[in-house]
């Protein structure tokens, strides 16, 4: 399991030095009970300080030799049983407990818990660690000391598994997170790389058209025609490539956008371009525009709205002048794309029917609690028009943002 809780450096280091500060406390316990002249000899009474549980300490740490969570829980739990069984039949005293041994275990539970991934796994296995655990007052070989000790070991082995517990519901939640986190931004990337390919393949056929249609008039425009056509599909392949790449990546990085206002020039000039004999598309930009900067997830979805919308012109309303403009106040990004006449179909759209286009982009739009229309305006035009927060809603500044203007 790719086990890692939400701690700094330094909370780190801080649980650290105190867990090493509380075992090295619990040794030197042990070591005074141990050497206590007053209390009587007992032949295995020095294991559980100088084997049992400096050997349990050595199993809690990850090293690179070390063997399993899991096999290293298994062996410590063995040895603990093993050495209850022996006290059983040797002559000892209660001191033969081994304080040390018993924190370590106790140890061993909440990392079994909170990393390993099986639950089968972990359930017997911790099983066999609160059994090692509790049958530890058997040492003792006396009722009062059993009643004592299984009394402080469930006590004990309860915040153990408290803890674990909740260590391991905590490490869920995180990975759940994480699952939904890739999945929302490959569902993104699904929906870039529809927008894209019917960006560029709707521009193929067009072009494609236009040159079958100019072929006996005008063949000196074929040329430029195939030529457009060939960079396009290049555009399109090399772009396909890209986000496929990343969808199949596990632990891939967001893809990080460009400069919204040339990469929006760029597009509206390769759209004037496909045209062909049409007027040539305008890009408008206001000075706020130029000089504000906004989020990447709000880029993309502004430099998508305006892909959409040339990609449905060029379906529904081809030859017509288009005008790109985009705007800015203090608390909305305003984008539109508006072309001469009433949007109209000219029979079957060149790249045929989708319903996803329009859908996706107000889907887009809306995640980021802003607003999207489609539809004729004044002047027999037809606009696309969105408008996104520059801010997040969970910023300090999200709550003051008003609702954009029409």
């Amino acid at each position: 399991m790719d086990w890692k809780l939400p701690f700094s450096p330094g909370v780190w280091r801080l649980i650290t030095v105190a867990a090493l500060l509380a075992l090295a406390l619990t040794w030197v316990v042990d070591l005074l009970a141990v050497f206590n002249p007053s209390q009587p000899g007992s032949p295995i009474r020095w294991l559980p300080v100088f084997v049992t549980g400096p050997l349990a300490v050595l199993a809690l740490p990850d090293t690179r030799w070390s063997p399993s969570l899991t096999a290293r829980s298994l062996g410590v739990a063995a040895m603990s049983a093993a050495l209850t069984c022996v006290s059983l039949v040797v002559p000892r005293t209660m001191n033969d407990w081994g304080i040390l041994e018993i924190l370590a275990l106790l140890f061993l539970i909440v990392r079994v818990l909170a990393e390993t991934e099986s639950d089968r796994t972990t359930a017997w296995t911790v099983a066999a660690l609160v059994a090692a655990v509790l049958a530890v007052p058997l040492r003792s070989r006396s009722v009062a000391g059993l009643v004592a000790g299984q009394y402080v070991m469930t006590v004990a082995l309860a915040l153990a598994v408290l803890i674990g517990c909740s260590l391991r519901a905590l490490e869920t939640r995180r990975r759940r997170a994480v699952q939904d986190v890739r999945y929302a931004e490959r569902l993104a990337l699904a929906r870039d790389l529809h927008d894209l390919i019917a960006h560029h393949m709707t521009g193929i056929i067009v072009q494609a058209n236009a040159a079958r249609t100019v072929h006996a008039t005008a063949p000196e425009k074929v040329e430029p025609a195939l030529e457009a056509i060939a960079r396009s599909g290049t555009e399109t392949l090399e772009s396909m490539r890209r986000l496929v790449r990343v969808l199949r990546e596990d632990n891939h990085q967001a893809l990080r956008p460009g400069d919204l206002l040339s990469d929006l020039a760029d597009l509206v000039a390769d759209f004037s371009r496909r045209q062909l004999d049409a007027p040539a598309a305008r890009f408008e930009a206001s000075a706020v525009a130029r000089t504000s900067r906004f989020s990447p997830e709000v880029e993309t979805s502004v430099f998508r709205v305006v892909q959409e919308a040339l990609t449905n012109v060029h379906r529904h309303a081809p030859g017509e002048r288009v005008t790109v403009r985009l705007d800015a106040d203090p608390d909305w990004l305003h984008v539109s794309v508006a072309n001469s006449r009433e949007h109209r179909r000219t029979g079957g759209p060149a790249g045929g029917h989708s319903g996803l286009g329009l859908i996706g982009l107000r889907e887009r739009v809306e995640a980021l609690d802003g607003t999207f229309s489609a539809g004729a305006v004044h002047s027999g035009q037809w606009e696309v028009r969105a408008s996104v927060p520059r801010f997040p809603a969970d910023s300090p500044l999200g709550p003051l943002r008003r609702t954009p203007a029409a």
